[in-house]
């Protein structure tokens, strides 16, 4: 197909050095890194429809909302109109991921990112 770049609107917290300096992977779900706009270091796109992350949410307060724990990182699920937000829980920034409802189940898509939110700082909060 002629698509073109996947639209990012970067988080506010995206320049903070943790999310400059993440290492997103390279494939997701066996779906190629595609082009953003705008392209930067916090922020990358993968397939299409595009499964979207972002670095640089305000970091969650402690929740009552069920958190998924995948390789040591924890994970808030929010269903969404047509996939899952996930958002990285106990990390400062954190890191949020949109999937869309065609890669369902999403959560299967979280162990890609394990290593970039092992490289957030923590924030001492853990999931239950």
């Amino acid at each position: 197909g002629c698509s073109g770049a996947v639209e990012v609107q970067p988080l506010p917290g995206a320049t903070a050095a943790a999310c400059v300096e993440l290492a997103w992977p390279t494939t997701v779900g066996g779906h190629p890194r595609v082009t953003t706009t705008p392209q930067a270091a916090a922020h990358a796109a993968w397939g299409d429809p595009a499964i979207i992350a972002r670095c640089g949410a305000a970091a969650l307060a402690p929740t009552e909302e069920p958190c998924v724990d995948v390789d040591g990182v924890g994970w808030i699920p929010e269903k969404l109109s047509d996939g899952t937000r996930f958002t990285t829980f106990g990390t400062d920034p954190a890191i949020e991921l949109l999937v869309p409802s065609t890669y369902a189940p999403e959560s299967l898509l979280l162990p890609a990112f394990t290593k970039a939110a092992k490289g957030l700082p923590a924030n001492g909060l853990e999931c239950r």
